[in-house]
């Protein structure tokens, strides 16, 4: 069964059996810290000098592999620090934990959305649950549906949802997800305080899932949040959400970044949004479009979605980098659209069993070009999709081959798909010309030139492959 990917507001009106069945993260991550003898005074005295700079240590030895007497990287078999020192460093973490919540909780505010539609056509705010065989459906509605309609459909419906955001600037200006305000008639945002102010949406941008609100607020109750550098994220790092999961507002989750470099689909769009940070921080209906952030309080993130398979706590969410937004924001503020560039194609990372029924040389790695669209400047340029289907003889699932394999562009090594994805979105804009490395079936070798476009709002290509660039 393919993972579900949950996206959405928090809706108030979910009774309690309803929330259980939810596929969100439900519970708190417990952590300890495991810290070898040797380093424990050099720790400590960080501790004094400040409870960052001893994170920062401990973050450093998680990534570093711990070295045996051989030189090789065996397990370290030191013996544990003694109490005093292990509180010691508790107490360190504590300290950047609730500094952080002092420093960045101003910044956090807590979004309610409405939508006042007739029954027919109130789309927007309509939940659905997955479609998972043997599972009954909580609503009691025909496809998931919520049952809470007026009697017989008649009349004006008024719909709600909650999510977070936080404050980009001192002009009023809020960032939050494109899925919560989408289609919205009204927002109201809540600070940190209590305080409350009517929202207008400024601009979004579905291809991220981002969206800029304005309010008219003091200029002492805005507190722009600190940005980050998403592309400095590694693994391992503390990751620390705050926002209003089910409507409690003012919480703080806090885990660790567990990978780096996703892609998931967008979820409004066929595009997908690359370099996503994944967490194991607790995200929850009503986090979206709050910060994730590091531990010294500056934002990496935009949380925007959650994975399981079962329904129960698989500890993983996702965030928007940081740095998508550094481009998308400014864009949507002053008015228009973010543009991206477009390559028109569709494909997959290009697998072993692919390559070698396509008699590409051993080793081969890139971007299988599955289908190109018509038209587009993928087609205008020459690329070549995929011309026919085998069997993998593993698994028996089909497999595309014959098609362009993308192995660099404008001299940049390609390793997959989501590389190329990455590429564009970061480094090109519509109407650049990029060169794309192209191996073909059969092992030639070519350069492509194409010019970029801006992407359409839809393509004529199969959903089933990896990506659309």
């Amino acid at each position: 069964m393919e993972p579900n990917v949950r996206r959405g507001r928090r809706w108030p009106w979910l009774a309690v059996g309803a929330l259980a069945m939810l596929f969100v993260t439900v519970a708190g991550i417990g952590g300890g810290l495991m810290i070898a003898a040797p380093l424990a005074r050099e720790w400590l005295a960080d501790v004094q000098t400040g409870a960052g700079r001893t994170l920062a240590a401990l973050e450093a030895a998680d990534a570093a592999p711990a070295t045996g007497a051989a030189g090789s990287t065996e397990a370290a078999s030191a013996p544990p620090i003694d109490a005093a020192d292990a509180m010691s460093v508790v107490a360190a973490q504590e300290q950047v934990l609730e500094g952080v919540y002092t420093q960045v909780l101003p910044s956090v505010v807590h979004l309610r959305v409405t939508q006042r539609a007739g029954a027919a056509d109130a789309q927007p705010f309509q939940f659905q649950m997955p479609d998972i065989p043997g599972m009954p459906n909580p609503f009691g509605g025909p496809d998931g549906q919520s049952p809470f309609g007026l009697p017989g459909g008649q009349g004006p419906q008024v719909q709600r949802g909650e999510g977070s955001g936080f404050v980009w600037d001192a002009d009023g200006h809020i960032v939050t997800n494109n899925h919560v305000v989408d289609g919205a008639d009204k927002v109201v945002v809540v600070f940190a305080d209590g305080t409350e102010a009517t929202a207008t949406v400024v601009g979004n941008d579905p291809g991220a899932d981002l969206a800029v609100v304005k309010v008219a607020a003091p200029a002492g109750q805005l507190r722009p949040i600190e940005i980050g550098d998403s592309d400095a994220v590694k693994v391992g790092q503390m990751a620390i959400a705050i926002g209003n999961p089910f409507g409690l507002a003012n919480t703080m989750t806090y885990g660790i970044v567990s990978a780096v470099g996703r892609t998931i689909g967008s979820g409004a769009t066929p595009y997908s949004i690359p370099e996503v940070i994944q967490t194991d921080a607790p995200i929850n209906p009503g986090n979206s479009g709050g910060p994730l952030l590091d531990r010294r309080g500056r934002v990496i993130g935009i949380n925007s979605q959650i994975i399981s398979r079962t329904g129960a706590n698989a500890g993983i969410g996702f965030a928007v980098p940081i740095n998508i937004a550094k481009r998308v924001v400014p864009a949507l503020i002053a008015g228009g659209d973010y543009d991206y560039a477009w390559l028109g194609i569709s494909g997959q990372t290009l697998t072993a069993e692919a390559g070698e029924a396509a008699g590409l040389p051993a080793g081969t790695r890139g971007a299988l070009v599955a289908a190109v669209v018509s038209g587009g400047p993928a087609d205008k340029a020459g690329l070549k999709g995929s011309d026919r289907q085998v069997a993998d003889g593993a698994t028996g699932d089909p497999l595309a081959v014959g098609g362009d394999v993308i192995v660099g562009i404008d001299g940049q090594a390609i390793e997959g798909m989501d590389d190329m994805i990455a590429y564009l979105t970061r480094e090109t804009r519509p109407g650049d010309r990029v060169t794309l490395d192209v191996v073909r079936a059969g092992g030639e070798r070519r350069q492509v030139t194409v010019t970029l476009e801006a992407r359409p709002d839809t393509v004529d290509t199969p959903q089933s492959f990896q990506g659309r660039p």
